[in-house]
């Protein structure tokens, strides 16, 4: 009984509270209600002139958006059909000649319409602000004190409000240049934008059948999605932890007591850092072609009288790149591992010597460990890095070598291979079923490895 008065009190509790959206609704009375239909009618009423007239605005310009010609109720309108009048040709009597007349364009709508939407759903927040807003001044008014003024509220805002101003700024950003451009292509997946059909201009929603033609069996885009998804993880398994231990290997050599010159190693290896990627693996690939300096050389010397594929074949063209990311990635971990080793306690290693460790025990139990607890978020990182590496694969092979009649090659990534149904073929609505499911793999194994972890479920656990 006395549990369900304690909750019977906090609900009440959150009724009264003047942030409280229900309680504004509730207990505000006539004025906060009207408020509802006249943003800032509230906070006028309460004194709060400035502040009521800004949300006033607010909501003048959202309707005067919505409902002009061509705004927010017209895109809405035409989202569902995306449009149906084509370009069209008219005889211009006067010139003699014929004119084109744009007709509906497909992409615009579709950006428009997704635009509108999470405009709609920003002014549903302002509006929400505006009704507790309101009610908060009238409850202060109410209790005999003077509501904060528009200065008031200014210099709150640089002070107990600092984080919501600066966060106003990445947040607008991260909306604008992340969440719409995210959900816009979502949507492109379920429709058939592409050069099939001349679906260029004008498109339809086709619902799942995006999805369909990667599912269903014997479909030549399945065959290829299916080749390419299961490279893809080969890939980013052996990119992610042979760089990791082969680093580590590298980073424990050079941080021996007995290792001699320590900074110049570090250098020499941090060089391929320095230059930028895309001209030393362009420079790889003109080295290993079949003409390239490294085949020349070979034969010339007498080692082979053949070219060596190791662009022309798969399982070649699949361990040159493998072993190129090597070259690459190494230094990274080197300068990662290098970091965690010189802040691992020396009281660790020494305890353990007087307890009769070798060193091969010591870095089973001590280094490794402290290693894979701190680096687990780097190697997550990395291991969805490697999926989406798009320079190592398309600078070296372009993706290839590649199968008559696929658009896939043969060491082509999900995403070498989105960008080549996009930019090559125009099939914009596979590309876009692509990032989605790429989106979704990377999104479980992060978040089911980095839950599974150490570093997640005991932050301070390793002493």
């Amino acid at each position: 009984m006395s549990n369900q008065l304690t909750k019977a009190d906090v609900a009440r509790k959150k009724q009264k509270n003047p942030d409280s959206l229900l309680s504004a609704l509730q207990n505000g009375g006539p004025v906060v209600w009207l408020s509802c239909l006249i943003m800032g009618l509230g906070n006028i009423a309460a004194g709060q002139i400035v502040k009521g007239i800004i949300f006033l605005a607010i909501e003048i310009v959202f309707f005067a958006f919505m409902f002009m010609q061509g705004g927010g109720i017209s895109n809405l309108s035409m989202l569902p059909s995306l449009g149906d009048r084509p370009m069209q040709e008219v005889w211009n009597d006067e010139e003699g000649i014929y004119e084109y007349v744009m007709g509906d364009q497909s992409l615009l709508i579709l950006l428009f319409g997704v635009a509108t939407v999470f405009a709609i759903g920003l002014f549903i927040v302002l509006w929400r602000a505006s009704v507790r807003s309101g009610y908060k001044a009238l409850c202060i008014k109410k209790a005999g004190k003077k509501p904060w003024s528009f200065i008031k509220d200014i210099k709150e805002l640089f002070d107990s409000n600092i984080h919501k101003f600066l966060m106003l700024v990445p947040f607008g950003g991260i909306l604008v240049f992340t969440i719409v451009p995210l959900v816009y292509m979502i949507c492109m997946a379920f429709t058939d934008y592409s050069t099939i059909n001349d679906k260029l201009i004008l498109f339809d929603w086709v619902g799942l059948d995006n999805f369909k033609q990667l599912f269903q069996s014997g479909g030549a885009i399945a065959g290829q999605f299916w080749d390419v998804l299961g490279w893809t993880l080969v890939w980013a398994f052996f990119a992610t932890f042979l760089n990791f231990f082969l680093g580590t290997f590298v980073a424990l050599i050079i941080n021996r007591p007995t290792t001699h010159f320590k900074g110049l190693w570090r250098t020499i290896f941090s060089l391929t850092i320095a230059i930028p990627q895309f001209v030393s693996l362009l420079l790889i690939n003109s080295m290993f072609r079949e003409n390239g300096i490294v085949n020349s050389l070979f034969q010339q010397w007498g080692w082979i009288d053949t070219a060596l594929p190791f662009l022309t074949k798969t399982n070649w063209a699949r361990t040159f790149v493998i072993v190129v990311n090597l070259w690459v990635g190494i230094p990274y971990t080197i300068m990662q591992v290098t970091g965690i080793l010189q802040n691992i306690p020396s009281d660790l290693y020494e305890a353990a010597r007087i307890d009769g460790a070798n060193a091969v025990q010591q870095f089973m139990n001590i280094t490794l460990p402290y290693m894979i607890f701190v680096l687990t978020p780097y190697i997550i990182s990395s291991f969805t890095g490697n999926i989406n590496n798009f320079n190592v694969i398309y600078l070296l092979t372009g993706g290839g070598p590649n199968p008559e009649l696929q658009s896939a090659g043969k060491t082509d990534l999900l995403v070498t291979w989105l960008f080549k149904l996009t930019m090559n073929e125009q099939k914009y609505n596979l590309g876009a079923v692509i990032g989605i499911l790429t989106f979704v793999i990377l999104a479980v194994v992060s978040l089911v490895t980095y839950r599974s972890s150490g570093s997640y479920k005991d932050e301070e656990g390793f002493k």
